[in-house]
């Protein structure tokens, strides 16, 4: 077994946040480049730019996507146990204070679920919470039954760009 590992970044919230998009945890790519979804093949910021129409080709870039789409970046996990970055190998898992952080930051209506863990997650301990919850497809290229085109099209269902 693994040790414990700390998430390693901030969220990312602005005071005019809208939605919050949760991920699980970073992949070892992500703590390596210390910023969110920062694996190479995972598809995220290409799926935002595609929404959004915003061109991203660096992290200032990045930021300014999110800041003027409303959009804030977190995760589920706070620290866990993994082996690797698939969700699947995630144990000992203890969640972020979701409820304290929606309390601290009040313009946000919206949570977006970037996955099955993180929104299961959110169910198993914060469903008491009265939000407005949304799926989006894994943008990671661990899950290749959905092409492209089609978690593009989830996603601006999703965060409302249709």
């Amino acid at each position: 077994m693994s040790e414990q590992l700390q998430h390693p970044f901030d969220p990312i919230v602005f005071k005019d946040t809208e939605t919050l998009i949760l991920g699980s945890f970073p992949s070892i790519k992500s703590f390596e480049h210390n910023f969110y979804y920062a694996h190479p093949s995972n598809k995220f910021w290409k799926i935002l730019e595609e929404v959004t129409t915003y061109p991203i080709n660096n992290r200032d870039q990045k930021l300014w996507l999110l800041k003027e789409a409303k959009l804030g970046l977190w995760d589920m996990v706070r620290e866990c146990s993994r082996d690797n970055s698939l969700d699947s190998s995630l144990e000992n898992e203890e969640v972020n204070d979701i409820a304290g952080f929606l309390e601290a930051y009040p313009t946000i209506k919206k949570l977006a679920f970037t996955g099955k863990k993180s929104e299961a997650l959110f169910k198993t301990h914060f469903s008491h919470l009265e939000i407005e919850t949304v799926y989006l497809p894994s943008p990671s290229s661990a899950y290749a039954a959905m092409k492209f085109e089609d978690k593009v099209s989830a996603y601006k269902k999703a965060l409302g760009y249709v």
